[in-house]
């Protein structure tokens, strides 16, 4: 579980605090939202696709150029690679999940989101999380990783471990723009790997069995 291994979450106060459960009117607060400079050189703020009352949440990274274009997550060639890989263990991204971002807004030329811009954006994705309750989250690459579960680094070491966090479970696995890159699909690649996870996150699914309280 490497639960030893966490460390303090950017949405532990917002939770915490009583996050309003309610997606209702999410889009309007993000689109008024300057509380980082990504505002600036948005086209529009990119909030979710996919079922509100899914099971399984998608967090990624951030928006792409399509994705601040369409306003819509995961469109690009990564996002299609997502829905492929989720397909292949029997998960449609539009009725089986939610899908999402760390951050709204597009980082400029796709760089990092830095940690004072998912701080500022972390509120609207504890509304998501409060709000669609998954039993289970998949998050996407060392920023998800980062900005939800507040671990920097780690990804290629942490990938395909399940983590009990907030009463649901949560697995870290490689980000499809990294799978993109490394395409292979031989036995131990990192393409395989993520297969390998995805099986286990439908299985959990499944299983639809809570973590145990933590003490």
């Amino acid at each position: 579980m490497a639960g030893d291994l966490l460390q303090p979450s950017l949405l532990g106060d917002t939770l915490a605090a009583g996050a309003t459960p309610s997606l209702k009117g999410l889009q309007r607060s993000c689109q008024d939202c300057r509380r980082c400079g990504l505002a600036a050189g948005r086209q529009q703020v990119v909030i979710s696709r996919g079922d509100p009352a899914a099971r399984l949440m998608v967090i990624g990274e951030g928006p792409g150029a399509q994705e601040d274009a369409s306003g819509r997550p995961f469109v690009g060639r990564a996002g299609q690679l997502l829905d492929q890989m989720l397909a292949s263990v029997g998960l449609d991204s539009e009725l089986d999940a939610y899908v999402c971002n760390v951050v709204k807004c597009r980082p400029p030329d796709n760089r990092k989101p830095t940690a004072q811009e998912m701080a500022a954006c972390a509120p609207w994705l504890a509304v998501q999380i409060a709000a669609v309750d998954p039993a289970v989250v998949l998050l996407t690459g060392a920023t998800a990783l980062e900005g939800v579960l507040g671990i920097k680094g780690g990804i290629s070491r942490l990938r395909g471990q399940w983590h009990p966090w907030q009463g649901r479970w949560v697995m870290p696995v490689f980000h499809p723009s990294y799978l993109l890159r490394n395409p292979s699909r031989e036995q131990g690649s990192p393409k395989w790997l993520t297969w390998q996870d995805l099986k286990e996150v439908q299985r959990r699914l499944e299983q639809d069995q809570p973590p145990p309280p933590t003490l």
